[in-house]
């Protein structure tokens, strides 16, 4: 049995094309106009990045928004539908953690580790509601690109990784967007390659004012984009691949438990100055 739409049509690379630049517009005017609206410029919408100063949360909701429409738009219907709720569902979730994770009582529980030390002492942790919110929408909607139970879980497990490594990687301006944008680039085609449009799209729409500093994505921005990465990559691959991808992701949650990817970015030539393009430096005011 064939995954559903494994053979329907691409979108074709000229409607990609559009798509990606009526995402990448759509966010980078959301954006700009969400930092002026008083009710999306409070403190409750305020963080402290790396350096300690304030940047805002509203790209993570404007990239949810922004890629799940576009997504929903480029892909054919049997996988556009799922595809927006998956979108949206992980970026409500994580909007919820963003949000909830900053009460003193929810501060220290980062990590799996955190999360499991939470619940030993009676507690569950805003983020402990985030996986299992990401794993109910990974499986809810993973049945659209499954043939199966057993292939429905590899699948659902290869979306929620994804988001979830995403959001590791939403520690310096413009990272995850970067990294979603490069990785969504070379899935473009076959008839999932929509969901990867959207996700170039909205990417480089949030890259100027994640790089300038004046906004973050937040788990509600990195969370999103991931687990559309991870729908196209579900979509695009076979049982097995599938969980050749589940390997990985699941190696790269476990090691950053134990080792500082920006540690390893900043070691590794390439990597470094990949990260470094486009931000601003010490020296440089915001």
């Amino acid at each position: 049995m064939r995954a559903p739409g494994r053979d329907d049509p691409p979108p074709g690379p000229r409607r990609g094309g559009v798509g990606i630049a009526a995402a990448a517009a759509g966010a980078l005017v959301l954006i700009e106009v969400g930092r002026r609206a008083t009710v999306l410029s409070g403190p409750v919408m305020v963080r402290r990045n790396h350096r300690g100063e304030p940047v805002n949360l509203v790209a993570g909701p404007v990239a949810a928004v922004t890629s799940s429409l576009a997504a929903a738009v480029l892909l054919p219907s049997r996988l556009g539908r799922p595809a927006l709720l998956l979108g949206l569902a992980s970026g409500a979730i994580g909007l919820y953690d963003d949000l909830a994770g900053t009460r003193p009582d929810h501060v220290r529980d980062k990590g799996f580790r955190g999360h499991l030390a939470a619940l030993r002492s009676g507690r569950v942790s805003s983020g402990a509601v985030k996986v299992v919110g990401l794993v109910g929408a990974s499986i809810a909607t993973a049945g659209s690109v499954s043939t199966g139970p057993a292939d429905r879980i590899l699948a659902a497990g290869v979306m929620a990784g994804s988001a979830n490594l995403v959001n590791l990687l939403d520690l310096r301006p413009g990272r995850a967007a970067k990294a979603c944008a490069l990785v969504a680039a070379t899935l473009l085609g076959g008839a999932a390659g929509g969901a990867g449009a959207a996700v170039v799209g909205t990417s480089l729409g949030v890259l100027p004012a994640d790089l300038s500093e004046k906004v973050m994505l937040g788990d509600a921005g990195a969370n999103a984009l991931g687990a559309l990465v991870g729908y196209r990559l579900a979509a695009g691959s076979g049982p097995l691949a599938r969980a050749g991808i589940l390997a990985v992701l699941v190696a790269l949650t476990a090691a950053s438990e134990r080792i500082s990817f920006t540690q390893v970015i900043e070691a590794t030539p390439g990597l470094r100055e990949l990260d470094r393009w486009g931000r601003r430096s010490v020296e440089q005011t915001p």
